[in-house]
């Protein structure tokens, strides 16, 4: 079974895929490191409240959205 982390790395993946979005372009917007957004992605990192919300504002959607599907 996959743990919440990588449950929510595979939907920000998914999102970013869906945009057409490179992950080292994301990154730049999120203002992440490549490798901590390949990190959050495989979910291996564990990602801040703050974090979260600058994913979700770099994705033009709330945080609920962000969270729908988990």
């Amino acid at each position: 079974m996959k743990t919440l982390r990588q449950t929510f790395g595979v939907r920000v993946r998914q999102l970013r895929l869906e945009r057409g979005i490179s992950q080292e372009d994301f990154a730049d917007t999120c203002g992440f490191a490549r490798s901590y957004m390949s990190r959050i992605e495989r979910g291996t990192s564990n990602l801040s409240l703050d974090g979260i919300e600058r994913l979700a504002a770099a994705f033009g959607i709330s945080i609920e959205e962000l969270f729908k599907k988990l």
